[in-house]
């Protein structure tokens, strides 16, 4: 707070804060997310799947149901680019998205599904 109210004083700036948290960050649980990865290689082949290098540190509204159930958040790269790890996020209008990987991400859904059901 201390760094804006600095900031906006160089500015002849006045800054007014009203910080408010909205989502505990995502967290996944461990376990889970070894579930996805094996099933992922299971039914998609081993290089389907990747740990991202530096997890996205975003809020989402599914922090709030990892924070009662266990679970994974999961990203499904539908990237065209050839370096999907540099490529301009989703929420980049230079995004550019291959749709045939939309019936591979309703598979696993699927699949993800049905194995956790068949645990219980």
């Amino acid at each position: 707070m201390e760094l804006l109210k600095g900031l906006a004083s160089a500015y002849g700036c006045a800054v007014d804060i009203d910080f408010r948290e909205q989502y505990p960050p995502t967290i996944n649980h461990a376990a889970e997310v070894d579930f996805v990865e094996a099933t992922v290689r299971e039914i998609h082949g081993e290089e389907r799947f990747a740990r991202m290098p530096n997890p996205i540190a975003g809020a989402e509204d599914f922090s709030r149901v990892l924070e009662n159930v266990p679970g994974s958040f999961a990203f499904l790269g539908a990237s065209t680019a050839a370096d999907p790890l540099n490529a301009p996020s989703n929420h980049s209008p230079l995004a550019d998205f291959d749709d045939a990987v939309l019936g591979d991400g309703a598979a696993l859904l699927a699949e993800l599904a049905s194995r956790r059901l068949a645990r219980s």
